[in-house]
């Protein structure tokens, strides 16, 4: 599976609000790194709002945003976790989770009421997010001693790749960091130029 260019998160944790019925809908937008950052987000909210009826969350993750998962905290199936989701999914968010924190007014709002006001209150926190964009790179590193490593910098330069000398195993080389539409060029440069010793040290984003 081919890397997109890039991905959107939200720089930090941010909050929205819904009300309906005498019920409080509390939402908290904030990234994540991993489904641990996202769980562990979840078990403060819950010990911060003890007496709330519900904490339903969602979150997306992946490069590609492929990650998906959402909970309905004992709400009516799909009627809190989906169209949370759906808010994240709906902007094209990765890296991001929300969870929505209910406190119950007295009066059902039965399951349409319930998947607008998740939605709702996710949308509010999302709405109060400073997005950002998170470039992805390839890191890769070419084996090759000081006085053949010009070869190397000049096809960087030529894709406006950044790259830095380094050292890899007690190997000398190159390092260079390639978006994913470039990299098949780079590489099919490398091989031609026969630079064999090529590692991918893994994919990074800033």
């Amino acid at each position: 599976m081919s890397l997109p260019a890039f991905f959107k998160t939200i720089e930090k944790e941010c909050t929205g609000e819904f009300k309906d019925k005498g019920s409080k809908f509390i939402a908290y937008a904030f990234p994540i790194h991993n489904e641990s950052d996202c769980k562990q987000r979840i078990q403060q909210l819950r010990k911060e709002h003890h007496t709330a009826a519900h904490v339903c969350w969602a979150y997306v993750m992946g490069l590609s945003s492929e990650i998906v998962k959402s909970s309905d905290d004992r709400e009516p199936a799909g009627s809190a976790g989906r169209p949370i989701l759906g808010a994240l999914q709906s902007v094209q968010l990765s890296f991001t989770g929300i969870a929505v924190v209910r406190y119950f007014g007295g009066k059902l709002l039965g399951v349409p009421g319930l998947i607008h006001a998740y939605g709702s209150a996710a949308n509010e926190a999302l709405i109060a997010a400073n997005w950002v964009q998170k470039d992805i790179f390839y890191r890769i590193f070419v084996a090759a001693d000081f006085q053949i490593q010009h070869e190397i910098i000049r096809l960087c330069k030529q894709n406006s790749v950044k790259f830095y000398p380094d050292m890899q195993n007690q190997n000398q080389g190159i390092t260079f960091e390639v978006a994913p539409a470039k990299k098949d060029v780079l590489m099919a440069g490398l091989n031609s130029r026969n630079f064999t010793q090529i590692t991918e040290l893994g994919i990074i984003y800033e």
